[in-house]
C-alpha cells in the first residue's frame, strides 16, 4: 500500500512549506495521540489566489478546490509535527468554513474539497467526521479556511 506521501505524489500535489500563522497561535499542536490543526487558509506560495465570498466573487467550484489546497496545508502542518505522515491513524474530524454570501446554501459541497482531498491521501483514514459552516467573513478576506482533529501512533 502506497504511503500518503506517495499518494500525494500520485495525485500531483507537492506538500507545500507550513503557512506561518497570520495571528497569535502554531498551526499544530500534539496532545497525546492527537494532533489539532489550526485553521488553514488557501495560501498558495505564500498568497491567496482568491479572496471574496463564495456566491458572489467566488464561485463554488474554485471555492471547492481552494478547500482542498486548505486541506493539503493542514497535511503539511501535521507532517511537521509528528515527521511523517504514514504514522497518521485516522483524520478525526474536519471544520470547514466558508464565507458566503447571504443566499449560499452549498457549504457541504465546498468542503468536499478538502474530505475528497483526506480520502485520496489517507484511504480509509481519511474518512471523518465534519462541519461544514457559513460564516460572514474569514481572515484576509479569505473564502475557506478548514481546521482538523487527526490521531496519530
Amino acid at each position: 500500500m502506497a504511503t500518503p506521501e506517495a499518494r500525494i505524489a500520485e495525485l500531483g500535489l507537492t506538500l507545500p512549506e507550513v503557512a506561518a500563522p497570520v495571528a497569535s497561535y502554531v498551526p499544530a499542536v500534539r496532545s497525546g495521540s492527537h494532533v489539532y490543526v489550526s485553521g488553514q487558509l488557501p495560501f498558495v506560495e505564500g498568497r491567496l489566489p482568491a479572496t471574496g465570498k463564495v456566491g458572489a466573487e467566488v464561485s463554488p467550484e474554485t471555492a471547492k478546490e481552494l478547500a482542498a489546497v486548505c486541506a493539503l496545508n493542514a497535511i503539511a502542518a501535521v507532517r511537521a509535527e509528528i515527521g511523517e505522515l504514514s504514522d497518521v491513524v485516522r483524520i478525526v474530524k474536519v471544520g470547514g468554513f466558508v464565507a458566503s454570501a447571504p443566499d449560499f446554501t452549498g457549504h457541504p459541497g465546498v468542503i468536499n474539497g478538502a474530505s475528497d482531498l483526506l480520502a485520496a491521501v489517507f484511504g480509509d483514514a481519511g474518512v471523518h467526521a465534519r462541519a461544514a459552516v457559513g460564516v460572514a467573513a474569514l481572515p484576509l478576506d479569505s473564502p475557506v479556511e478548514v481546521d482538523m482533529i487527526v490521531e496519530v501512533v
